[in-house]
């Protein structure tokens, strides 16, 4: 039983997770901010307004351990969600893990002795697990670092020490989690979690790094972590799937004969994404129901469930809304009588076809991934990201049209005021603005008193390294036990490897309301052509997204959104700074610029990107800004020069369009006539 969480500093967070476990929380799951996930120091230009936002920042050695004071490794189940870092963040633990075991710490910058000179002891009483998958990265939650072969790399190195040193820790959870959020199907959400799985084995075979008669192990240390959504039975026969493809994969494709090895060991989180910022209170029938999605049914039961929390549309949750999120699975667990019985499913005629229904449908799809080169070319193709834009699009359209029913959203709108969120600035917890300046400090003042020469050569020996074949985690524990920061690390690679920037999909995909769509849609289409024709050009549209908030599954639907209904878009993807935003809006003589931001950096940035576009002459381009956003940030947004503000409550991306264009017109002075 786990709630993810992390914020602020990891002093503030190891007190939120020694408070979790006196609670009954039985492992914990860590969450990162956007620059420890990218690879990134408080000081850097695109760290600007994220450090503490979304995670615990973690920049060195000294962090790690200060986020585990007082908390034994040896004896916690760690979950770590990090995919691009994640070699890193396992080096730092485990050092911290052999200080906590009073190994003879090794001087700074002194390379780590053979393997055979490790404390296999400790190492093999470590447990937990590093999110590690990276094709889904390119996907949906866009942290990657590197280009898809460096970064397969990478996972593969992981997975081949730690099955070799660290024979309890999952190396990689495999995220068809993030699939779905960003639009899967569930059969998309099958076909891509396996075909990424190919992927990941395949390439551990072909390394060599690990004996063919032990690849059953490296079958057994891959774990998946699963999306749950709110249709119980789909949910309920996906996982049931999942089960029989998995295992009829390990056996046939990779010749694996133990079933314990062909065993499917998954995580879940409930649909993050699936809650609503209206009449946020239904969120709990929500969560309650996708948990016993994942729960009810022994033969496909998930082994580790963590809750997010009712408010999680609103902003950041407090403790108290964690704790309610784990008190429903110690309800389920300790108070129910679930448990207690084998599959109370088995034998029902109507699970058992719908199940089969799912497994022909997503073997189809795996096998037209393996015919374009596997998950990593159809990462590079575009047409895993295409698939899945295509797919959100249509689901929107869905729940715009009224089809698929969102109670308090598009039906049962009326409501009695909601006493838990009538007052908003404590139904949310904040970051304190001071978190940035400080870790800046603290990670400068790192970088001046450690052993400069020590953490050189370090990064010397990590740079030569790359450019062989050898297994990066050796080189990797040096860095950590040199005082390398998370940023030096990643850079370096960065140096070798190359940076990326992934396929947006929104120039293959198909709008869900498509040039032939809703009445409402061509009335705006009519005013986007009668805009333009009175401006003399066609309108455009720039898309920005700044920072590094990767969940891009917004601006992808506003931008398809935006060119059904006339605009021409400008959209360049993810991780863009301020200045480049700015640049792009003058460059492209944009008649408006649509700032993304879910990560809580809209403070920073949004003013950001306003100064600039004022200091190239561009100030009367209108900008409007869209996000996570509590309504006091929307009202001091909008002071500080903000046409509109729109959050999850404006799910109409229609309207949306329809009021960007009113703001082009009142930024223009037209009439109608």
């Amino acid at each position: 039983m786990r709630t993810y969480a992390g914020h602020s500093s990891a002093a503030e967070s190891n007190a939120l997770y020694r408070r979790n476990l006196t609670k009954g929380q039985t492992g914990l799951s860590v969450a990162f901010d956007l620059p420890t996930q990218t690879g990134y120091d408080p000081d850097h230009e695109l760290a600007r307004g994220e450090v503490g936002k979304v995670g615990v920042p973690v920049s060195h050695v000294g962090d790690m351990r200060a986020l585990f004071d007082g908390i034994p490794l040896r004896e916690t189940n760690t979950s770590m969600t990090i995919n691009a870092t994640a070699m890193w963040l396992l080096a730092l633990y485990q050092v911290v893990a052999e200080e906590q075991g009073d190994k003879q710490q090794q001087p700074y910058g002194e390379a780590p002795g053979p393997a055979e000179d490790l404390d296999d002891e400790l190492l093999a009483q470590l447990a937990g697990t590093t999110q590690n998958d990276i094709i889904k990265e390119y996907l949906s939650r866009g942290t990657y670092a590197f280009p898809p072969a460096a970064s397969m790399r990478l996972t593969t190195d992981l997975i081949a020490y730690t099955v070799e040193h660290i024979p309890r820790w999952n190396p990689i959870n495999i995220c068809s989690y993030h699939l779905q959020e960003a639009g899967a199907t569930p059969v998309q959400e099958l076909a891509f979690a396996l075909s990424t799985a190919i992927a990941v084995l395949d390439a551990v075979r072909d390394s060599g790094q690990v004996p063919p008669e032990r690849f059953g192990e490296v079958v057994a240390r891959m774990s998946f972590f699963v999306n749950a959504g709110v249709r119980f039975v789909e949910e309920m026969c996906k996982m049931r799937a999942f089960v029989r493809l998995w295992d009829e994969l390990t056996a046939s494709r990779y010749g694996v004969e133990d079933p314990l090895h062909r065993r499917l060991r998954y995580g879940v989180q409930v649909n993050s994404l699936g809650l609503t910022e209206a009449q946020p209170e239904n969120n709990v029938a929500r969560i309650v129901l996708e948990m016993l999605a994942v729960t009810l049914s022994k033969d496909a039961r998930a082994r580790a469930v963590q809750l997010p929390a009712w408010n999680e549309a609103l902003g950041l949750p407090r403790p108290w809304d964690q704790q309610w999120s784990l008190r429903m699975q110690q309800v389920l667990a300790f108070e129910s009588d679930l448990l207690e019985y084998d599959d109370i499913f088995a034998g029902s005629q109507v699970i058992e076809t719908e199940v089969e229904e799912l497994c022909t449908a997503a073997r189809v799809e795996v096998d037209r991934v393996q015919e374009m080169g596997g998950a990593v070319a159809a990462v590079e193709s575009g047409y895993l990201k295409s698939a899945l834009v295509a797919s959100h699009s249509a689901r929107r359209a869905r729940v715009e049209s009224g089809e698929d029913v969102v109670v308090g959203v598009n039906r049962f709108v009326e409501t009695e005021p909601n006493p838990l969120t009538a007052d908003l600035g404590t139904a949310i917890q904040t970051v304190d603005h001071d978190v940035e300046r400080a870790a800046v400090h603290a990670v400068q003042s790192w970088r001046s008193a450690r052993d400069a020469d020590a953490a050189a050569q370090s990064l010397d020996a990590l740079r030569l390294t790359a450019g062989t074949e050898d297994n990066l985690v050796p080189a990797t524990l040096a860095c950590a036990r040199a005082g390398v920061t998370t940023g030096e690390w990643a850079g370096v690679l960065r140096e070798v490897f190359g940076s990326y920037r992934a396929p947006t999909g929104v120039d293959g995909s198909v709008g869900g309301q498509g040039t032939d769509g809703s009445e409402r849609l061509a009335e705006v289409r009519e005013s986007v052509r009668r805009t333009g024709e009175q401006l003399g050009t066609r309108l455009r549209l720039l898309v920005g997204k700044p920072g590094l908030d990767g969940h891009s599954n917004g601006a992808e639907q506003i931008a398809v959104r935006a060119r059904d209904a006339g605009f021409e878009v400008v959209y360049q993807g993810i991780r863009l700074t301020p200045a480049q935003i700015a640049a792009a809006a003058v460059e492209e003589d944009v008649h408006c610029v649509g700032i993304s931001i879910l990560s809580g950096s809209h403070r920073e940035l949004v003013p950001d990107v306003l100064r600039l576009l004022r200091d190239a002459g561009a100030g009367d381009v209108p900008v409007v800004v869209g996000g996570i956003i509590p309504d006091a940030d929307g009202r001091w947004l909008r002071e500080q020069g903000v046409a509109a503000v729109f959050t999850p409550r404006d799910f109409e991306i229609t309207e949306i369009m329809g009021r960007i264009v009113e703001v082009i017109r009142t930024a223009h002075q037209l009439t109608e006539g």
